[in-house]
Parts: structure tokens; C-alpha cells; sequence
């Protein structure tokens, strides 16, 4: 009997170990479509702070096309997305995309949908939660998707004890409120993004298939 236990919690835990991942692997459909050039979507922010949306959606332009993709101007495309009532991207998230295919020539769409959006300006840290999901305008599968949750520390260290540790959290405090929204954008898509298949603008174009994948979720503390 103590045996069979055994064999049941050998194989419970073996199921339960992820296997490793290839990029190829984790995300077919990017190396299938191949797509060149990105239309970046008005993010969906599911926050209390309606400024998230603004700040987030200026920061995602740089990493795309540092991953070899063509990408649309966000401030060019913000006027079309007001214009075609398209500026609340949720209506879009599962809808048909051909529209951006044809009106920008995109290959595909990058929505974000940003979970949490926070500070703590005492402990040091901002707080960043947000959901990556890139969508083909020709067929409309989900090319790639993945969450971060990203920690970002803004602590100061004031030296010692007593007055030097009231001084920390002093400068702790200011730091964190200071912080631009912009800086935790910027670490949060740099982490993300960092699993996101090369373009072909990029030297690593279809070199990184066989590189491992990362988890569908990260979670880092970033200083």
C-alpha cells in the first residue's frame, strides 16, 4: 500500500514539473506568420489611476523596435484610434483586426492590459502588473502572450542607524513619489518583452528558435 502512495506522489509531482520550452515551441504561430511590423493598441487599463494609460502606452515603441520590428507611431496612430472609436482597446481585444491590417498595413497589434498600477512610498517600491498580448490582423490568433509583474525598488539606504535610517526613509519616501510611471513602464516591458521572437530587423531573426523559453509569467524586483 505504502508503495502504491509512493508511485501516486512520484507521478503527481513529475506531472507537475513544467518541461522546459523552446521560443519555437512556446510561440509557433510568430515564427509561422512571421510578422514585420506592429500597431501598438491604447493599453486597457483595468486601474484606479487613469493616468496609467497615457504613461504606459508612450514606453512601448522602443522595445518593439529594438526587437527588430517595424512599429507604428504611437502619437500618428493615437489620432486614427480617436478617430475610428477604437481608442478603448477592450472593444478590440477579441474582435477582428483586419481593419488595422488594411487602413496601417500592420501585421499585427500589441495589446497590454495593465492589472495593477501602485506605490509605496515608505517601503520603496512601485508596483506593476501587466499582461502582454500580441494578435495577428490577418488571421487573428494570438501570437504571443505573457504577464509581468515587476517590483520596482526606489529605496535609498541612508547609512547606519538612528538618524542615518530616518534619513533613508525620508529620501526613500521622496524617491518613490518622484519616480516617473514612465521609468516602471520601461522595466516592466524590458522584462516582458525580453521572451518576445527577434523581428527581421534584428540580427537574432529566427536565430532565437531553438534559445529556451521563459515562463508565460514573470515576477521580478528590478532596482
Amino acid at each position: 500500500m505504502k508503495k502504491i502512495i509512493l508511485l501516486a506522489l512520484v507521478a503527481i509531482t513529475l506531472a507537475s514539473c513544467s518541461t522546459s520550452k523552446t521560443m519555437g515551441e512556446q510561440y509557433p504561430a510568430m515564427y509561422e506568420e512571421k510578422p514585420m511590423s506592429i500597431a501598438i493598441m491604447p493599453p486597457i487599463n483595468q486601474t484606479t489611476h487613469a493616468e496609467a494609460k497615457d504613461f504606459f502606452y508612450t514606453t512601448l515603441y522602443l522595445p518593439l523596435c529594438e526587437k527588430g520590428y517595424y512599429v507604428y507611431s504611437p502619437y500618428l496612430t493615437m489620432e486614427m484610434y480617436q478617430q475610428e472609436s477604437a481608442y478603448d482597446a477592450e472593444m478590440f481585444l477579441d474582435k477582428d483586426l483586419s481593419m488595422f491590417q488594411k487602413v496601417l498595413g500592420a501585421d499585427a497589434a500589441m495589446f497590454t492590459i495593465i492589472k495593477d498600477w501602485r506605490r509605496n512610498n515608505v517601503g520603496g517600491r512601485l508596483y506593476v502588473d501587466v499582461e502582454y498580448i500580441l494578435r495577428s490582423t490577418k488571421t487573428g490568433q494570438t501570437l504571443y502572450q505573457r504577464e509581468g509583474q515587476i517590483s520596482v525598488d526606489t529605496s535609498i539606504n541612508g547609512g547606519g542607524g538612528g538618524f542615518g535610517a530616518l534619513v533613508g526613509l525620508i529620501a526613500t519616501a521622496i524617491n518613490t513619489a518622484a519616480t516617473d510611471k514612465v521609468v516602471a513602464g520601461r522595466k516592466c516591458n524590458a522584462f516582458v518583452l525580453s521572451d518576445l521572437p527577434a523581428g527581421k530587423y534584428s540580427k537574432m531573426y529566427e536565430a532565437d528558435m531553438k534559445s529556451p523559453a521563459g515562463k508565460p509569467l514573470v515576477k521580478a524586483t528590478v532596482k
